[in-house]
C-alpha cells in the first residue's frame, strides 16, 4: 500500500503557477532538455515544503526512444524533476552556493508510470537544510496517484 502524500494537495490549486519558469531560471542553471520544471504551484515556508509541476508533452526528447510505440517517462528523469525542485528551494535559501548538485538518492520506489501528455507533480519536503547539504523527502504524483518516492540529498558544488 502506498504511503500518504507528503502534503495535502486537496488544499492546493494545482493549476495555478505561483513561481513561473522565468523566476525558476533566475535560480536554476538547467536549460533546454534538462529544464525539468514547468512551474511551482505551492510553497509552504512554515514546514519547508513545495509542489512543482512538469508539463509533459509528446515532444519530450525521450519520447521517441523510451519506449517506441509506448512512451514511458524514465524514472531517472522523474527523480531529476524532484531534485530540481529541491535545488530551487536550497538555492533560494543559500544563493552563495552557486549550484546545488546531487549527492545521494535513497529509498527510491517507483509505483507507477508517467505517459505523455500529462502533468507530473513533485512534492518536496525538506528535512535538513544547511549550507553543507540539503535533504528532502520527495514524491511524484500523476493523475492523483503516487508514482515515485525518494529521499534526495544535494550539496553545493
Amino acid at each position: 500500500m502506498a504511503p500518504p502524500f507528503l502534503y495535502d494537495i486537496s488544499s492546493v490549486d494545482l493549476n495555478k503557477i505561483v513561481i513561473p519558469i522565468d523566476k525558476i531560471r533566475e535560480v536554476l542553471p538547467q536549460r533546454y532538455e534538462f529544464e525539468l520544471l514547468s512551474g511551482i504551484v505551492h510553497v509552504d515556508d512554515e514546514i519547508d515544503a513545495a509542489i512543482a509541476v512538469k508539463e509533459i508533452t509528446e515532444n519530450e526528447f525521450w519520447v521517441r526512444g523510451h519506449i517506441p510505440g509506448r512512451p514511458l517517462m524514465p524514472g531517472v528523469l522523474m527523480i531529476e524533476c524532484a531534485a530540481q525542485l529541491c535545488a530551487y528551494r536550497a538555492m533560494q535559501r543559500f544563493p552563495e552556493l552557486g549550484f546545488m548538485g546531487f549527492a545521494r538518492c535513497n529509498d527510491v520506489i517507483f509505483r507507477g508510470t508517467v505517459v505523455p501528455p500529462t502533468k507530473l507533480y513533485m512534492i518536496a519536503r525538506m528535512v535538513e537544510s544547511t549550507r553543507r547539504r540539503c535533504v528532502a523527502k520527495c514524491q511524484g504524483i500523476n493523475n492523483g496517484t503516487l508514482v515515485f518516492e525518494a529521499t534526495i540529498t544535494g550539496m553545493g558544488v
